[in-house]
């Protein structure tokens, strides 16, 4: 028999979402352990001697680990389901049948590299902070940003409050109207990069994610996806 474990690592282990996520999911009461609503984030289980439950669904161990890396289109939705109706990132899974779900998320229209996995463990080593997995981005931007401004966002600026960590950035193409510029960040807040070149009147007119640590989107079609290797999975962290 297993040790007890708390419930929201049960269920990250599960393939659901990650930990972070999964705490969400109890908080809503989505979750019942025995039949019984869970909202405690401090409950644990012993998970061969108790009945888990999200939404009426038994949570079992029954899918093998499964990660891929998406090449996310415009116009699609990072959830797994949008009551608005619009497209949503797991309808380009043709052939996947393990309910993977993305990690973390991009914008509607943003473009680019999404992993997307069941392993509720690994969504969480690459969504905590502790772990700095770069992230990496091509920013079309309005305009041409002066070189003083960008060092200000290479140190950190503050943003609603909070300082942004350092950042890597270099000008990689230059157009009449607009910038074209490589950011690197290992944060993940609310659509940072948009709004750190807000911040000094450059705004983002397109975005694209292109790699995660090493992890790089290279010449993968957009809408496409490849399923993530060992050593792929390494890459993201280095």
């Amino acid at each position: 028999m297993s040790e007890p474990l708390r419930l929201q690592k049960f269920l990250a282990q599960c393939g659901l979402a990650s930990r972070r996520s999964a705490e969400e999911m109890i908080r809503q009461g989505r979750v019942t352990v025995d039949g019984i609503k869970i909202t405690d984030m401090g409950t644990k289980i012993t998970p061969e001697m108790q009945a888990v439950c999200l939404d009426g669904v038994p949570v079992t161990f029954t899918e093998k680990p499964v990660t891929l890396l998406l090449n996310k289109p415009k116009g699609y939705v990072t959830t797994l389901s949008d009551p608005q109706g619009r497209p949503i990132v797991t309808s380009l899974l043709q052939g996947i049948t393990a309910r993977v779900f993305p990690v973390g998320r991009l914008d509607l229209d943003t473009e680019g590299a999404l992993i997307m996995t069941n392993d509720g463990m690994l969504a969480e080593r690459i969504q905590h902070p502790r772990h700095e997995v770069k992230k990496t981005y091509e920013a079309l931007v309005r305009g041409r940003p002066n070189r003083s401004d960008l060092h200000h966002l290479e140190k950190g600026i503050v943003l609603e409050g909070k300082k942004t960590y350092p950042a890597a950035i270099a000008i990689v193409g230059k157009m009449p109207q607009s910038t074209l510029v490589k950011i690197t960040i290992h944060e993940g807040r609310k659509r940072q990069v948009k709004k750190m070149f807000a911040a000094i009147g450059n705004p983002v007119l397109s975005l694209k994610r292109t790699a995660y640590g090493h992890l790089f989107l290279r010449d993968l079609p957009t809408g496409a996806y490849r399923i993530l290797s060992a050593n792929d999975l390494k890459n993201i962290f280095l």
